[in-house]
């Protein structure tokens, strides 16, 4: 048994692609923004069961020395143990806003 390749194309499924489709390039993206050492993240918009895993993900795309300003409800204690657990040394964590109805921490990529 062998592998074939795959190939992508924007044809429909089942439908040759054509001789002029070329190879998908890097992406560059056209949109016009600028790269920003900060975000901001409302976490008290996102839907409580996949909170974290927004959080997480949003963490997961910043570069080092860039920054992730969460705004939360609560003072987020376990989700920064569990930052804390999973990726040991990886966040500068910073309180710009400490309650008590609104909390921002800065979350800033170490390395």
């Amino acid at each position: 048994m062998t592998a074939e390749p795959i190939i992508l194309s924007s044809s429909r499924l089942g439908a040759e692609p054509a001789d002029h489709e070329a190879q998908p390039e890097a992406h560059a993206c056209a949109c016009g923004h600028e790269d920003i050492e900060k975000i901001v993240l409302d976490s008290r918009t996102i839907p409580h069961a996949i909170r974290h895993a927004t959080i997480f993900g949003a963490l997961g795309a910043i570069q080092p020395g860039f920054a992730l300003d969460l705004i939360a409800s609560h003072n987020p204690l376990p989700l920064l143990g569990q930052l804390e657990s999973t990726r040991p040394g990886q966040f500068l964590i910073s309180y710009l806003e400490n309650g008590p109805e609104t909390w921002t921490i800065r979350l800033t990529r170490a390395n």
